[in-house]
């Protein structure tokens, strides 16, 4: 089994328009403070034991909303919680292109990273200023450089389309310059608009126009034709991968398998349970400091529930459900769980079973929360 850990940063130089993570602007918040309280959840997590990782992923927020002297900081803390990598385990961390330097990418190296997730999200820089980015185009291609040159050879960016007046064109010309940059892995999702973020307001107002679902699917057509002919194997609904180079640690989410996570609002899932830490950075820091975990909410997964998130999840990534596999794993029949569910998807041509494997077929892709929800149906245990 793999052992993953998470660690949100919730600090951010700019809170973008879309964005609805738990996260707040870094000036003048308690960042030396935040960082030597991960250390002591860590410690509390692990109760002084040793928690050698296949993964690792530093996430936010804005990860590189810290100095250089606070990034080696917080991975010296990580350590002293007893989370332990090497150069075997994938150590990731996000970063925006406007906010990393030299300095950074150095203390970032000598930390163990090797894997770089790059929040690009549009090459228009007309796009850029509708969702609230504020780096350059340009900043992207001399990260991606300055990274390559000092020696990071697993780079990811994410991008995002069905973006609020987004047009073909700029999308096409986005997933161009995106190939031309040759990252080691792409991210792609279609806009959603959640609750508490900017957009989410403006829409409330009908200052802003979201595209149609129809338009959303020609886009997300045109990214699978385009990253497929450019080398990138498509395993996972949204995620794109040169060989060798799929995201480790995201695999653990999809594989429903067990993570550790750390900081104010972070979500693990450790020994069949789930737990939500607290979100404001100051109720986060109280409890922490009197030596209590940070959480919010923690339950016990049922094992109805283990069995939709193996379905819904399986079902997003390329080598999808086998059933063998589901049976064992729940001691169980998979057909008499799900057997009414599986043949109406196979009859609709939405699901495909090759050899006991079931994946979504190209039509399934498209209509996958129409797929999902038929496994959240109650079934008879």
């Amino acid at each position: 089994m793999k052992a993953g850990t998470y660690v949100h940063i919730p600090f951010c130089h700019q809170i973008c328009h879309y964005c609805d993570f738990n996260k707040v602007l870094i000036k003048n918040q308690p960042v030396d403070e935040y960082l030597a309280a991960l250390q002591r959840e860590g410690e509390l997590r692990l109760d002084g034991g040793a928690h050698p990782m296949d993964t690792l992923y530093i996430g936010g927020g804005t990860p590189t909303s810290l100095s250089a002297e606070q990034l080696q900081t917080l991975f010296v803390n990580l350590q002293r919680a007893g989370l332990s990598w090497d150069e075997q385990s994938e150590v990731t961390v996000e970063v925006n292109p406007d906010g990393i330097d030299e300095q950074r990418l150095y203390a970032l190296k000598d930390a163990g990273v090797n894997r770089l997730s790059i929040g690009v999200q549009t090459f228009s820089p007309t796009l850029l200023e509708t969702i609230g980015r504020t780096h350059s185009v340009d900043d992207v291609g001399e990260t991606i450089s300055l990274a390559r040159e000092l020696g990071f050879n697993n780079i990811s960016i994410d991008l995002m389309f069905a973006l609020p007046g987004q047009t073909m064109d700029q999308w096409e010309e986005t997933l161009q310059q995106a190939i031309v940059l040759a990252p080691d892995h792409v991210s792609a999702y279609g806009l959603k608009i959640e609750a508490k973020t900017q957009f989410y307001n403006w829409l409330q107002t009908g200052q802003l126009q979201p595209l149609s679902e129809d338009e959303e699917a020609d886009m997300y057509d045109i990214l699978l034709s385009r990253l497929e002919h450019s080398g990138y194997g498509q395993y996972e609904i949204s995620n794109f991968a040169k060989t060798g180079k799929e995201s480790q640690h995201n695999l653990l989410y999809w594989r429903n398998q067990s993570y550790l996570a750390l900081g104010a609002g972070a979500h693990g899932y450790v020994e069949g349970e789930r737990y939500g830490n607290i979100l404001p950075i100051p109720h986060y820091l109280k409890t922490v400091q009197k030596g209590t975990l940070p959480e919010r909410s923690r339950e016990a997964v049922s094992i109805q529930a283990q069995m939709e998130e193996e379905m819904f999840l399986g079902l997003r990534l390329q080598e999808g459900v086998h059933i063998p596999h589901f049976n064992h794993k729940f001691n169980t029949s998979f057909h008499d769980i799900y057997g009414d569910a599986y043949r109406h998807l196979i009859n609709d041509g939405l699901l495909q079973d090759e050899g006991g494997r079931l994946t979504l077929t190209e039509k399934g892709k498209l209509l996958g929360n129409e797929v999902f929800a038929s496994f959240l149906l109650e079934p008879e245990i």
